[in-house]
């Protein structure tokens, strides 16, 4: 029973651990990550600067780079907590391992004493000699030896709790340096996270002067981005209206007669196991571009000059590098390619019931009924020429009704 219970405890310890690796990995993993997308970010923001393009984007860039360091601030908090449980968890086998030597230790000595005071050949005859018959001669014998392995056992024990004991310690020591590590890491970070919001304050004062004009031109490119969203509202409704056409054409059903839905798709047996695919890697999908960052969250939130102005947004643009790709983030089919301006082309792919736009192209490199894989290039992003920005904006949708993509995107 007590071997059962010790077993358990071990596998459930082991599994504990495990878990707290995983969960150290992954922490690891995002940091890299943030790291990555405000190297990218404070490469953009000097471009721009160099570029002396528009104070408002730089303003926007460097709110983007604040949130992203943020976050890092967040990871590493995280990261601690979990150190702290792996040290704390660390010191508590350390504490019993020193328990169990001690004992092991202390009937280690008592056995060296009584076997010394025993150890003459003589004394070991006369204990066999002084037997009654053969029966209990062959008892003592028998004791003597499984004396002889209970004392090499115990000597061994101690070896092996030693052994153990000296390397919990040595990681419990590097597992300290590492929770040192991320306290200066975490230290430093934040004094960069204000010295970040002092220069965004500094910013947004020196624009005050033309407060109206910002206002202006925020509210004309909050309409401009308004009608789009009605433009690709209105072309995924004709899109599902056709699409559930051809369905009932196929199905030889009268709905092909007598109208169709532009509100919802109609999903075949197909389309019904492609539509589920997507939905079961809802928060692992890859990012529409191999590298960037958040510029812009999906609804509403204040606009970073003037905060009394709410921007809305019903997808999230990343900010990339200029000539980046943008790559399709599911196996699907082109539904729709829509010139949404002579400079803005969308390309939208079909998941079943689920449909993800691509916004801000300059050029698509795939064609309305095309199969595309996943990480499939459809075309180039474009680069705003009089801020100089690099962004796609990413929708997804289910049906004609916009959902959050920062729920459906890997580490967003």
């Amino acid at each position: 029973m007590i071997k059962s219970v010790l077993t358990f405890l071990l596998i459930l310890s082991t599994t504990f651990l495990f878990a707290q690796s995983e969960a150290q990995k992954k922490l690891e993993q995002r940091k890299e990550q943030l790291l990555e997308e405000i190297k990218m970010n404070e490469r953009i923001l000097q471009e721009n600067r160099s570029k002396e393009k528009s104070v408002v984007n730089v303003i926007q860039q460097q709110k983007a780079k604040i949130e992203l360091r943020e976050k890092l601030i967040q990871t590493n908090e995280k990261q601690a907590k979990l150190l702290n449980d792996d040290i704390y968890t660390n010191q508590l086998k350390i504490n019993k391992l020193k328990r169990e030597l001690e004992v092991l230790k202390e009937d280690y000595a008592n056995m060296i004493v009584k076997s010394y005071k025993s150890r003459s050949e003589r004394s070991r005859a006369m204990f066999l000699l002084s037997s009654k018959d053969f029966t209990q001669a062959y008892k003592r014998v028998q004791y003597m030896k499984q004396y002889a392995g209970y004392r090499k056992s115990q000597g061994d024990d101690i070896k092996v709790k030693s052994t153990e004991l000296e390397a919990y310690n040595v990681k419990l020591g590097a597992l300290k340096s590492e929770k040192e590590k991320i306290i200066q890491e975490q230290e430093k970070e934040k004094l960069v996270l204000v010295k970040e919001k002092q220069e965004q304050e500094k910013l947004v004062k020196s624009i005050k002067k033309d407060q109206k004009k910002i206002v202006a031109d925020i509210k004309k490119k909050q309409q401009e981005a308004k009608d789009i969203d009605k433009k690709i509202q209105k072309a995924i409704r004709d899109a599902i209206a056709a699409e559930n056409k051809k369905t009932a054409k196929k199905g030889g059903t009268k709905t092909a007669s007598t109208g169709t839905s532009s509100s919802k798709i109609v999903l075949t047996a197909e389309g019904k196991i492609e539509s589920d695919n997507f939905k079961s890697n809802k928060g692992k999908l890859p990012w529409p571009v191999e590298k960037g960052f958040v510029s812009l969250k999906f609804g509403n939130q204040p606009h970073p000059v003037q905060p009394s102005l709410t921007i809305h947004s019903n997808g999230v643009e990343i900010t990339t590098e200029s000539g980046s790709s943008a790559r399709s983030v599911f196996a699907g089919e082109v539904m729709l390619i829509q010139v949404l301006s002579p400079i803005n082309k969308a390309v939208y792919i079909k998941h079943g019931d689920f449909i993800t736009v691509y916004q801000n192209l300059s050029t698509v490199s795939v064609n309305k009924g095309d199969k595309v894989g996943i990480k499939q290039a459809i075309g180039r992003i474009r680069t705003n020429e009089s801020s100089g920005k690099t962004a796609i904006k990413f929708s997804v949708l289910q049906n004609d009704s916009f959902l959050n993509p920062q729920s459906w995107l890997y580490n967003m």
